[in-house]
């Protein structure tokens, strides 16, 4: 028992590792981890009784913070967009636009893909939904499996970092920054880390010219006519997105703005019904409800773990190593790439900011920046081999073929990610220019 109470805070985060890794939900595991040490801690004396009455309060808090008021918003917006099929027409217009280059459909994928930036907050739904929509399309003109099954797994990491993102809500709440701060942040390396997997794209068909598939061809007339299908979409982004940027409403009020807009579209193309509606909101209700029950949970456990020190003691540890910047941001890629084996992108990261920004906001980084070298780190953690949880999801959107080809067709993406965050690292200013600018 003594070795226990002297140990409790390693031991807790060695359990938390346990439970994840025998595959049980993350909430329930976070849950389950910080309740349990709790009572252990309070029954060998080694955390106060009050913690347990504090629970309510914490919980409390996190259900009164109306920015959280986002996330079923922008949601909602997202599967309504998709369940009434603008983006599969979306995706049909693009790829006629890029028709005639090799690998056009792919490329239109990662455009989609950034797009709908906000159709869901998890980054497997945002895989599959993408993946349902495109690799049929993909298959069906020739595109090799491998690069198929990679620019859908690299176009769903897209929707975490380009506004309106739900995960950048949560972090510019870790952060403790505005999120009209981030989604500044983010705009920038965003739309530059779009550009690199379309290179990446045009790199490997060049390389592979039978990757590509076939091409497109349209007349110019047809061109035009379906850029009609670009402008809802474009106009919901710049709705949302630009009236947060100009300052004229908070996230959540342009959240719900993106939702008005979204049914009057759907409305005005006739795809508006009951059945359409229903499934956009039960859909919404079981992505918040997740994200909401991961968010709780995740905040009881740091909870507990401050209280038994770990975080200062973590902290304190690192500082003493006397490490420079230039390390310290190295041993967090390496950090956040083992981690990305066995975590998903909400848990990996309410888990570990409390622990992280400390650290290196010390150091001298801003958080905005710290911010978004983050979320890129953290996707890329879920498509680097062997085990990152993307190439699994997007396995189990295939009928046939092994695990090798989605391994082969992500690391092009992965190494386009590498290069992001190097130019994030030597020129900070892609990230910070926005806020600075316009802050």
């Amino acid at each position: 028992m003594e070795f226990l109470a002297n140990n409790m805070a390693p031991i807790m985060f060695a359990g938390l590792i346990c439970f994840l890794l025998l595959g049980f939900p993350v909430a329930f595991s976070l849950g389950a981890c910080g309740l349990f040490f709790a009572v252990i801690g309070i029954e060998l004396n080694v955390l106060p009784e009050a913690l347990m009455q504090a629970l309510p309060l914490r919980i409390y808090g996190i259900m009164q913070n109306e920015t959280m008021l986002a996330i079923p918003f922008f949601t909602l917006m997202g599967l309504i967009l998709e369940r009434s099929g603008m983006a599969e027409d979306l995706l049909d217009t693009v790829g006629q636009l890029f028709g005639p280059i090799r690998g056009g459909v792919a490329i239109a994928v990662i455009l989609v893909g950034a797009m709908l930036a906000a159709t869901t907050g998890v980054v497997a739904a945002s895989v599959i939904s993408m993946g349902l929509i495109s690799l049929p399309i993909m298959l069906r003109y020739g595109y090799d499996r491998r690069i198929a099954s990679g620019v859908i797994a690299a176009s769903g990491t897209l929707a975490q970092i380009i506004p309106p993102s739900l995960v950048l809500i949560i972090l510019a709440d870790q952060l403790g920054r505005s999120v009209g701060d981030l989604y500044k942040g983010a705009f920038i390396p965003g739309f530059m880390l779009a550009s690199l997997f379309i290179l990446t794209i045009i790199i490997a068909c060049v390389l592979k010219p039978e990757w590509g598939g076939k091409k497109i061809y349209a007349s110019w007339g047809e061109r035009f006519r379906s850029l009609v299908n670009l402008l809802p979409p474009l106009g919901i982004f710049f709705l949302v997105v630009g009236s947060i940027y100009a300052g004229l409403a908070t996230p959540t009020e342009a959240a719900a703005l993106g939702v008005f807009g979204a049914l009057v579209l759907a409305a005005f193309y006739r795809r508006l019904s009951l059945n359409m509606l229903r499934e956009a909101i039960e859909g919404t209700m079981k992505s918040t409800a997740m994200i909401m029950l991961i968010v709780i949970a995740a905040a009881f456990l740091n909870f507990v773990m401050s209280a038994t020190g770990l975080t200062n003691a973590i902290t304190d540890f690192i500082g003493g190593l006397g490490l420079s910047s230039g390390w310290m941001l190295l041993v967090l890629v390496i950090f956040y790439l083992v981690l990305g084996c066995f975590m998903e992108t909400l848990s990996m990261m309410i888990t570990t900011i409390p622990i992280v920004a400390p650290v290196m906001i010390g150091l001298g980084y801003d958080p905005v920046w710290l911010g978004i070298m983050i979320i890129i780190l953290v996707e890329a953690a879920l498509i680097t081999p062997p085990v990152g949880m993307n190439l699994f999801v997007v396995q189990s959107l295939r009928k046939s073929g092994s695990m090798n080809d989605v391994i082969v067709g992500s690391l092009p993406f992965v190494a386009a990610m590498f290069v992001m965050l190097l130019l994030l690292a030597l020129f900070p200013a892609i990230a910070m220019w926005m806020p600075t600018t316009f802050g």
